[in-house]
C-alpha cells in the first residue's frame, strides 16, 4: 500500500504543473523528443502573442508584397504595350508574366530551407535585391524576348519566390486568433501595390517610355523594400530540419489542399493580364485598360483583408471556399457577358476580391491545419504544387484566344478562354467542399 501511495503523490506532482501554468510547455517540448511534430507546433502556437512586434512584421510585409504582388499583376498593361510594339504574340509575353510567380513554386522548398538556414530577415533582403535589379536590367532588354525571360522571368522571379515565402510564413509566429487578419493586410498591401503601380506604369509608359518604367519601379524597389526586410525578426526560429515531409501526403486532407492549389492557380493570373487586350476589343481604351486593372487589384487589396477577417470569424477552410466559388461565378456568368463598361466593372470588383481571398486565405488554412512552426514546410511544399498554374495557366488562355482568332478578333473569341478559366476555379472550389467535409461534417463549425 506505501508503494502505491508514492507513486501516486509522484504523478500528481509532474501533472499539476502542467495544468496550473503555461509557462511549462517550453521545458516539456525539449524533453520529449516522441511528441510528434503537430502536437509540438500546437504547443508553440499556445504562446503566439497576437499583437506587439507583430504588427511591425505585418506592416513590412505589406512594403514588400506591395512591390513584388504588385508588378505581377500590373504585368497586363506592358503586356499590351509590347503586344503594340510587335515584340511577342500575348501567348508568348504571358510566359514572361506567368515565369515570375512561377519561380515561388519552383524555388518554394529551396527557399523554405533558405529561412531555417540564414534567417528570414536576410531571405527578405535577397529577395528584394533581387526584385529591384531585374526590373532595371528589364528596362535594358524590354524589346528581347530572351532578355526578358532573363530579367522579369528569372531574376525577378528569384526575387519573388525569396520575398513570397518570407512574407507567408513570418506572420504565423506573431499571430493565432487574429493571423486571418494579419496575412489579410500582407497581402492586402500586394492589392494596393497593383492598383498604384498599374496607373502608374500606364502613365510612365507616356511620358518616359517602357524602358525607363521598369528602371524606376526597380530603383524605387530597393528604396522602400529593403528597410522593410530589414524590419523583419523571427519570434522563434524553424527548427524543423526536414526539406519535405513525406507524411503528409499520407493526409488525405493534405492532399486535397495540395490538389486545389494546383488547380486554383491556372485561373489566377487570366483576368490581369488580358483585362487590358479585353477592354481594347470592345472599344474602350488604354487607359480604360489600366484603370481596370487598378480597379482588380484595388478590389484584391480589400478582398484580401475582408476574406482574411472572414477567416478569423467563419473559419479558414469557409472562407477559401467562398473566395474559389464567387471567382469561378464572375467568370463564368458575368466575363462573358461584359460587352460595355458597367458589366465589365462589376466582374472586376467581383473577381479582384475573390482572387486576393485566395491568397489570404490560403496561407491561413495551412497554418491553421498544420501550426506556425510546421507551416515552412507545408507552405513550401503546397506552393511547390503552383508551378503548373502560374506558368501555363495564363498562357493557356492566351493559345485558346490564339485559336478562335486573337485579340482583334472581337471579344466574343475571349469566351473559350474564359470558360477555361472559370472552370478550373470551379474543379478547385469542389475540391475544397470536400476538404471541408473531411475535417468536419458538421457545417456550422468553424474551420
Amino acid at each position: 500500500m506505501a508503494s502505491q501511495t508514492v507513486e501516486t503523490f509522484a504523478i500528481e506532482l509532474r501533472d499539476n504543473p502542467v495544468t496550473e501554468s503555461p509557462t511549462s510547455f517550453q521545458p516539456i517540448r525539449s524533453k520529449s523528443p516522441t511528441l510528434s511534430a503537430q502536437a509540438q507546433s500546437r504547443l508553440d502556437d499556445l504562446t503566439v502573442p497576437d499583437g506587439g512586434y507583430g504588427w511591425v512584421i505585418v506592416s513590412a510585409s505589406a512594403v514588400i508584397t506591395f512591390w513584388f504582388v504588385g508588378t505581377s499583376y500590373s504585368w497586363g498593361v506592358i503586356q499590351k504595350v509590347l503586344v503594340d510594339d510587335g515584340v511577342a504574340s500575348a501567348s508568348t509575353l504571358s510566359f514572361v508574366g506567368g515565369l515570375t510567380p512561377m519561380c515561388i513554386s519552383l524555388l518554394a522548398l529551396f527557399n523554405a530551407r533558405m529561412v531555417r538556414a540564414i534567417g528570414a530577415k536576410w531571405v527578405a533582403v535577397i529577395g528584394v535585391l533581387f526584385l529591384g535589379l531585374g526590373e532595371i536590367l528589364c528596362g535594358f532588354a524590354l524589346h528581347s524576348i530572351g532578355g526578358l525571360f532573363a530579367t522579369i522571368g528569372v531574376i525577378s522571379g528569384i526575387g519573388t519566390s525569396l520575398c513570397f515565402m518570407t512574407v507567408s510564413i513570418i506572420p504565423a509566429q506573431y499571430f493565432a486568433r487574429k493571423r486571418g487578419l494579419a496575412n489579410g493586410i500582407v497581402y492586402a498591401g500586394g492589392g494596393l501595390g497593383g492598383a498604384i503601380i498599374s496607373v502608374g506604369m500606364e502613365k510612365m509608359v507616356q511620358q518616359v517610355g517602357p524602358a525607363w518604367t521598369f528602371r524606376i519601379i526597380g530603383l524605387l524597389t530597393l528604396a522602400t523594400g529593403l528597410p522593410a526586410a530589414w524590419m523583419i525578426k523571427e519570434r522563434s526560429p524553424v527548427r524543423k530540419k526536414t526539406f519535405i515531409e513525406w507524411s503528409l501526403f499520407r493526409d488525405i486532407k493534405f492532399c486535397l489542399l495540395f490538389a486545389t492549389g494546383v488547380i486554383a492557380t491556372f485561373p489566377l493570373f487570366v483576368p490581369p493580364f488580358f483585362l487590358p487586350l479585353y477592354s481594347h476589343s470592345i472599344g474602350l481604351s488604354a487607359s480604360s485598360g489600366a484603370g481596370l486593372v487598378s480597379g482588380f487589384n484595388l478590389a484584391s487589396a480589400f478582398g484580401r483583408i475582408g476574406f482574411g477577417l472572414l477567416c478569423d470569424h467563419i473559419g479558414p477552410l469557409h472562407a477559401l471556399l467562398i473566395s474559389l466559388v464567387l471567382s469561378a461565378v464572375s467568370v463564368l456568368a458575368i466575363w462573358p457577358i461584359s460587352s460595355e463598361l458597367g458589366p465589365l466593372i462589376l466582374f472586376v470588383i467581383i473577381n479582384g476580391a475573390a482572387n486576393g481571398g485566395f491568397f489570404s486565405a490560403m496561407p491561413t488554412v495551412v497554418g491553421s491545419m498544420f501550426g506556425s512552426t510546421r507551416v515552412a514546410v507545408a507552405m513550401g511544399m503546397v506552393v511547390t504544387g503552383w508551378a503548373g498554374g502560374y506558368l501555363m495557366g495564363a498562357p493557356i488562355a492566351g493559345y485558346i484566344l490564339d485559336a478562335f482568332g486573337g485579340e482583334d478578333a472581337g471579344f466574343k473569341a475571349y469566351r473559350p478562354a474564359m470558360y477555361y478559366a472559370g472552370s478550373m476555379s470551379m474543379a478547385a472550389a469542389i475540391l475544397v467542399g470536400f476538404l471541408r467535409l473531411k475535417v468536419d461534417v458538421k457545417l456550422k463549425k468553424k474551420v
